[in-house]
C-alpha cells in the first residue's frame, strides 16, 4: 500500500495561529513543537491510480484534505484515510484538463519512510501511482498547490541534498525557478514523464 498509510485518527498538529503564540513564547524545544496545518480543504475526492487495495470508492469520493507540515492527508466522510510523506511525492500539478481542474500528484513508493541515513535504491522495481484531488471549489486549487509546495520545501530528496553538501560553491537562488511551461516531449521530473493529458495548460512543481 506505500507510499500511502492507513489511519483513522489526524496525525497531531496546530494551526498557523498557534504556531505563531508558540514562537512567540520562545519554547525551550523547537523540535516539540507540532507539525503545522498548511491548507485544510473540506468536500474533496480523490482518485489513486491504480488503486490502493482495502479503499472503496466511496471512501474517496468525498472527504477533507489536510496539507500538513509532516504529511499530506486525506479522511474520508466514512471515518477512514490516508496519509503521504511528502518525499514519495515526486510531482505535483495543477491540472486544467478537459476532465475537469485537479491536483495531479505522481508518487513513487521506493522513496516513502527515505531519510538520509538509509539511501535509496533507484534500481529498484517499483510502482509508480498516481494521485488526482479534485476540490468541490476550483478555487482551492492554488492555496492546496502553494501548501504542497510549501510542505514539499521542507523535506528536500536525501540525494539532492548530498549532491550540494559535496560541493562548497553550490547554491539555490529561489528567485531564478519558473513556472514549467513545457510540452509532453521535455522532461517534468527525474522519475518519469507525466501524463499527456495534463501537461497543457498545468502548473508543475517536481519535487
Amino acid at each position: 500500500m506505500a507510499p500511502f498509510t492507513p489511519i483513522t485518527d489526524l496525525p497531531t498538529h496546530i494551526s498557523s495561529e498557534e504556531h505563531k503564540a508558540v514562537i512567540a513564547s520562545t519554547p525551550t524545544s523547537f523540535a516539540s513543537i507540532p507539525p503545522v496545518l498548511r491548507h485544510k480543504e473540506e468536500n474533496v475526492s480523490v482518485t489513486i491510480d491504480p488503486p490502493i487495495e482495502g479503499f472503496l470508492s466511496e471512501d474517496l469520493s468525498n472527504g477533507t484534505l489536510y496539507v500538513i507540515d509532516s504529511a499530506l492527508v486525506f479522511m474520508s466522510a466514512s471515518g477512514r484515510g490516508w496519509s503521504v510523506e511528502y518525499p514519495s511525492i515526486t510531482l505535483h500539478a495543477i491540472s486544467r484538463a478537459e476532465s475537469g481542474p485537479s491536483i495531479y500528484c505522481q508518487l513513487d513508493a521506493a522513496l516513502a519512510h527515505a531519510d538520509g541515513d538509509e539511501p535509496v535504491d533507484e534500481d529498484a522495481d517499483t510502482e509508480m501511482k498516481e494521485l488526482i484531488v479534485v476540490p468541490k471549489d476550483a478555487a482551492a486549487l492554488e492555496p492546496i498547490f502553494e501548501a504542497l509546495s510549501l510542505c514539499a520545501s521542507l523535506h528536500p530528496d536525501p540525494a539532492s541534498t548530498d549532491d550540494m553538501d559535496d560541493d562548497d560553491d553550490t547554491f539555490i537562488d529561489a528567485d531564478a525557478f519558473e513556472t514549467f511551461n513545457g510540452d509532453e516531449n521535455q522532461e517534468l521530473s527525474e522519475v518519469g514523464r507525466v501524463r499527456s493529458d495534463f501537461i497543457n495548460n498545468n502548473r508543475f512543481a517536481p519535487y
